[in-house]
């Protein structure tokens, strides 16, 4: 019925409305604001205390509401926040679902009146509604509960809540899609006196042609005081280094250089898009701390820094087809490796036979992948169940092809890009390893960029760990195949106490399995049905 009566309003024609109607549906849609807000925090709020989220995975309310119901993080934080209000304050959440008060200036009235002692709280909640229900403005409003709070201020002799200032500290720096940075926070009073120290000593003007104004200059002086800290070297865990520079080099533009194609170059220009999307992403997700830069910007913050390379590269889907025909032909061969392909009697030669076509049921159970009694079925393992899953497996053989070590874009980069780029490869592959080496720790953390639980998870790398897939105690290798960046909760809490299980499929998407198997969670859409 509400979405009905939403979806008439949402259609009908405001301009045909008297504004006598107007003015009632707006108030009428605050009235129904307000009371969805409270149905809402009562309703997250069973929804917590029976913690309904980890059916899903989640770690938090919090983080469901985002993955789950679509909406961001702030939108979720004001969610979350209104359970603690409504349950701290049932005198003003009465007043909403009666249509007496808005939700904004509820959310006042709350936040006056949390400055009280406890005992004063609800009078003061009845007090304030009673007056806003009886038409009092919200300049009134503020100036009773002003009075209250200087009645209800402890007298000389009695003992204030010195933490309670100290909690509510907060600082939230936000990036846009263009990169820029969005800072706003609420400061104890030393922590101002420290800042406003720090930006007046370095916002000084440079002299009579400074026509910068106060604000740019504060700007000026926060940056300047951040680069002097990180160069002192007083941060931790910089190995002595003022910045990290992990430098991403796509592997069309190594072959660019090479040969200056007109191709290639509009292909680096969708890769720029590319760079935008993921500053872009970065912004609303959270990043590991770093800054998305690049051509002079990306020079000039490199000059002093560690420069880790980074090359990449992407699956072409086009060839997929001839690639899986040509992985079931060679499997047809068996232990006869003179096997001619050409000769319509050889089972690699035959398209009609079940090892040379591979829409064939029969190929994902005959030939040697299938029969375990040659060293080749040792060395390969089982076949893949399935073209879908024989098709994931060589996509990620081509992709180790591209990026191992002795492989074609660690050739271009060591060949072409010199100095500091063109060192040796670093190993992504170690076998069973009880520590991680670092280069397969900035590979993973370079792929990754946050908690890949695919339930949705926006933590960044900074406060992520690499979780190997298939435990060392069965096998598992350290490797970038079998490594995945997972936050504290869903590497301990979801993956090892709750015994959700995640996969890293070769296309770079997951997949967790709940432990009895009855819910599967994809970081991706369903896939689109085969013919």
């Amino acid at each position: 019925m509400l979405a009905a009566a939403m979806s008439y309003l949402a259609a009908a024609d405001p301009a045909q409305m008297a504004a006598e109607v107007q003015a009632q549906c707006l108030k009428g849609l605050e009235q129904a604001d307000a009371a969805g807000t409270v149905a809402r925090a009562s309703i997250l709020g069973a929804f917590t205390a029976g913690k309904g989220y980890c059916d899903d995975g989640a770690y938090s309310p919090r983080a469901w509401l985002i993955h789950h119901t679509q909406v961001t993080k702030g939108t979720a934080t004001r969610h979350t926040g209104w359970v603690r209000r409504a349950r701290a304050h049932p005198r003003i959440a009465r007043a909403m679902a009666a249509g007496e008060l808005t939700e904004s200036w509820a959310r006042m009235i709350c936040g006056w009146t949390d400055q009280l002692p406890g005992d004063c709280q609800d009078t003061a909640d009845d007090i304030l509604a009673g007056a806003a229900s009886g038409g009092m403005d919200l300049r009134d409003l503020a100036a009773l509960a002003a009075e209250m709070q200087a009645r209800a201020e402890p007298g000389p002799g009695d003992d204030d809540d010195p933490g309670r200032v100290f909690e509510d500290r907060a600082v939230r720096l936000e990036t846009t899609f263009g990169g820029a940075g969005v800072l706003a926070g609420d400061l104890t009073g030393e922590c101002a006196a420290v800042v406003r120290t720090v930006l007046d000593a370095l916002s000084a003007p440079r002299g009579a042609d400074d026509t910068r104004t106060h604000e740019q200059r504060y700007h000026d002086a926060l940056e300047e005081a951040m680069r002097r800290l990180v160069g002192a070297g007083l941060l931790p865990e910089r190995a002595g280094q003022p910045a990290k520079v992990l430098a991403h080099i796509s592997l069309a533009d190594l072959i660019d250089l090479d040969t200056g194609s007109e191709l290639q170059k509009t292909w680096a220009t969708r890769v720029h898009a590319q760079w935008a999307a993921h500053r872009a992403a970065a912004s609303v997700s959270g990043s590991d701390g770093g800054a998305w830069l690049e051509a002079d910007a990306a020079k000039g913050f490199a000059c002093d820094a560690s420069v880790t390379p980074i090359v990449t590269g992407e699956v072409n889907p086009a060839v997929l087809e001839d690639l899986v025909r040509l992985c079931v032909q060679l499997a047809g061969y068996g232990p006869d490796h003179d096997a001619d392909p050409d000769d319509p009697t050889s089972p690699a030669g035959d398209p009609t036979s079940p090892a040379g076509d591979p829409t064939s049921p029969a190929a994902d159970q005959t030939g040697p992948a299938a029969d375990q009694t040659g060293p080749a079925a040792d060395e390969i393992g089982p076949a893949p169940c399935g073209r879908d899953a024989l098709q994931q497996a060589i996509i990620g053989k081509a992709v180790a092809l591209l990026s191992g070590p002795g492989g074609l874009a660690s050739f271009l980069r060591r060949q072409q890009l010199g100095g500091r780029l063109g060192g040796p490869s670093l190993p992504l592959d170690v076998g069973v390893s009880r520590d991680i080496p670092a280069a397969i720790r900035t590979a993973v953390i370079a792929r990754d960029q946050h908690c890949r639980f695919p339930g949705g998870c926006d933590q960044p790398a900074a406060a992520c760990e690499i979780h190997h897939t298939t435990p060392q105690a069965h096998g598992g290798k350290t490797s970038i195949e079998d490594c995945g960046l997972f936050c504290w909760f869903h590497h301990h809490i979801a993956i090892h106490e709750w015994g959700w299980t995640v996969v890293l499929n070769p296309d770079g998407t997951t997949t967790a399995y709940s432990p009895d198997r009855t819910k599967v969670l994809h970081s991706h859409g369903p896939p689109r049905p085969s013919g």
